[in-house]
């Protein structure tokens, strides 16, 4: 099996290369930091999975799964990120990807996500299978962004300054930019354009 990976930290790529190089019927073809970066090396290379992170530096991982899905759609892919958000989760689980698994989960957990794959089951860590069944379960998921955030969101939507916004709502600048770097977190983006899509495509704005 042919892997290639994503992620724009070169300390932790070196890290799953060394974790899946040593396992028997697979080899690293190459690796990129970003977007732009990894399609262009399923223009020159066979890849058969993809492991992927979520944050990226030009685009986010969902617009990097769709486009390989669509453009690619034999290829297998991994997304290995820190986000833990059950309604990201969802959405990233709704274009098809075939395991999703944690940066905290162990190694353990990564190299059975390709063994499993590579038998052409769906992988989900036990941390992400556990919040999906709560889910399940009818535990009431929380809300992702608070009554505050909301209002930032809005703000930002209408290209409000941090400091418009601080005084349009009667809070320090400092509060607003602690409530930015919340939403952006939350909604697993990490640009500007990325999250008014993210905030239109789910209704929260």
């Amino acid at each position: 099996m042919k892997i290639f990976l994503t992620d724009d930290h070169a300390v932790l790529l070196g890290g799953l290369i060394k974790i899946l190089s040593v396992e028997d019927g697979i080899e690293i073809v190459g690796s990129a930091g970003s977007v732009m970066e990894t399609l262009d090396a399923f223009t020159q290379k066979n890849i058969d999975l993809l492991i992927t992170d979520y944050n990226l530096p030009d685009n986010d991982g969902l617009f990097l799964v769709r486009r390989v899905k669509q453009k690619y759609p034999e290829t297998k892919i991994i997304v290995l990120s820190m986000h833990d958000e059950r309604h990201l989760i969802k959405e990233i689980l709704k274009e098809g990807v075939d395991g999703y698994i944690l940066k905290k989960d162990s190694h353990e957990e990564l190299v059975n996500a390709v063994r499993a794959v590579k038998k052409g089951k769906v992988y989900l860590s036990s941390d992400v299978n556990t919040m999906l069944m709560k889910g399940l379960n009818g535990v009431e998921e929380q809300k992702l962004l608070t009554d505050r955030e909301r209002e930032i969101l809005k703000l930002i939507a209408q290209e409000y300054t941090n400091r418009q916004m601080a005084e349009e709502l009667f809070i320090s600048e400092r509060t607003v930019e602690t409530h930015r770097k919340n939403i952006f977190r939350k909604t697993g983006t990490n640009n500007l354009v990325g999250l008014i899509k993210f905030a239109y495509a789910n209704n929260l704005i």
